[in-house]
């Protein structure tokens, strides 16, 4: 079986690379040159466990090879992806401009019949447009090929794709036809032999799934920030309740963990769609705005109690900051909180210096020079006036704090994912703060 996959990008290759790992010959195409160049030499463009080593597997076997031409890969071509970026307008609608010029290149150049699948997370009733498009191509030929779309929304998780694809919770594929679902049933039956459902469903359907599922996380995680911050108020503990509750049934333990709020390629851009969606469609969301809306403030939580601890004198302070991707075992910085903390610790006249073990040249990339950048986590402690945790990888976890005490010039803790045990370090002699707990009971400032 041969299939193209348009776009290089995180979710292109991942689904690209994990279809040649069980023997389907695999195409990925960007128009990006470089990018290609790198990655016909094995440089992989994206951080993701276990991928460059299925990379270089897969290619090496022949069953995995990268172009920057589209046309030459459609020959004998039975399924194209289309997994190409679908980034906000200014007015938070997905542009749609990448998956519409790929459904148009496709229309020009197939050859023999084809199912086009879109593989990007794309508002309800894209589908219709790509179909279009590729009608609109054929016509302009005067070609009486034919053609089916479907869509087949991703759920990956950066930091876990290979195995979110390879043992799948659920596929989700919307078509229109038994013919489509034929071609999609035999792609993914290697992916099904051990029980992972295949759930078919028209497109619509299919394409508002991808945007449900995110915006219903993206509201467990925001609905926790916002009892973590009552719970400040009232002298309750976020994670106690975050327990109680989680352990029943109904409501279940996953994305109810307070933090400094999400961020990322998906939840930031999905909620801002649909929310877009919506009104373009009479439809006031009013739970997503608010979602929304806590995120945005919940980001400049950690900048708000470590102002509090230094009595809004935070001119000239050191900052150190523990992480700087939007999660764990990820590059990716997309929405992530810590971009605005450096820039609020910026404006308040901080010297920030940060450390990552993965992001460090994407924070390059993206703000320069603007902070200073450590060798190692205890690196950025050193004289600094506070440390902040942002991001919670797992060399965090358990650090030596008599080092870090020795290191910092105020043993001070502001534990934006609430990694570590309060008692512990009060009773190691350090000032603390997580989400969720009355700071006054944290610590009282120097």
């Amino acid at each position: 079986m041969k299939i193209t996959v348009v776009g290089t990008g995180y979710v292109g290759l991942v689904t690209g690379t994990c279809f040649a790992e069980v023997g389907i010959d695999v195409t990925c195409v960007d128009i990006d040159k470089d990018k290609i160049a790198k990655l016909n030499k094995g440089i992989i463009p994206i951080y993701e466990p276990g991928l460059e080593e299925m990379v270089h597997r897969n290619a090496g076997k022949g069953r995995l090879t990268f172009s920057t031409d589209l046309a030459s890969t459609l020959k004998d071509c039975e399924v194209v992806f289309g997994a190409v970026g679908t980034p906000p307008d200014e007015d938070g609608s997905a542009d749609l401009k990448y998956v519409i010029g790929v459904a148009r290149e496709v229309g020009r150049h197939m050859s023999n019949y084809l199912l086009m699948v879109t593989k990007s997370t794309v508002p309800v009733g894209t589908a219709r447009k790509v179909k279009k498009a590729i009608q609109d191509e054929l016509d302009e030929r005067g070609s009486d090929l034919t053609f089916d779309v479907a869509s087949n929304p991703e759920f990956l998780k950066e930091g876990a794709a290979i195995d979110d694809f390879l043992k799948p919770d659920r596929i989700v594929i919307g078509l229109e036809n038994q013919r489509a679902q034929d071609i999609m049933q035999k792609l993914y039956k290697p992916f099904t032999l051990n029980g992972h459902p295949l759930i078919f469903m028209d497109i619509p359907s299919a394409e508002m799934t991808k945007y449900a599922a995110n915006a219903m996380l993206a509201t467990r995680i925001s609905f926790m920030n916002d009892i973590a911050n009552l719970c400040e108020k009232v002298g309750a503990n976020v994670n106690m309740v975050r327990k109680g509750i989680g352990s029943d049934p109904r409501i279940g333990n996953k994305f109810l963990y307070p933090g400094a709020g999400y961020g990322g390629s998906c939840f930031p851009k999905d909620v801002k769609a649909l929310i877009r969606t919506a009104k373009e469609k009479s439809v006031n969301l009013r739970v997503l705005k608010a979602v929304e809306e806590v995120n945005n403030d919940q980001k400049s939580i950690l900048f708000e109690k470590v102002k509090k601890y230094f009595d809004n004198k935070l001119s000239g302070k050191t900052i150190a900051l523990w992480g700087l991707s939007f999660k764990p075992e990820t590059d990716d910085m997309r929405e992530a909180p810590s971009l605005v903390l450096i820039d609020n610790f910026k404006k308040a006249g901080c010297r920030i210096r940060a450390y990552d073990p993965v992001a460090m040249d994407e924070a390059k990339r993206q703000i320069g020079n603007t902070i200073e950048y450590a060798n190692d986590q205890y690196e950025a402690l050193i004289d600094a006036d506070c440390l902040v945790l942002v991001t919670e990888w797992k060399e965090f976890r358990i650090p030596n704090f008599n080092v870090m005490k020795k290191l910092l010039k105020n043993p001070a803790i502001f534990d934006g994912r609430n990694i570590y045990d309060k008692n512990e370090l009060q009773d190691s002699g350090f000032d603390y703060a997580c989400i969720g707990l009355d700071i006054q009971k944290q610590f009282s400032p120097n």
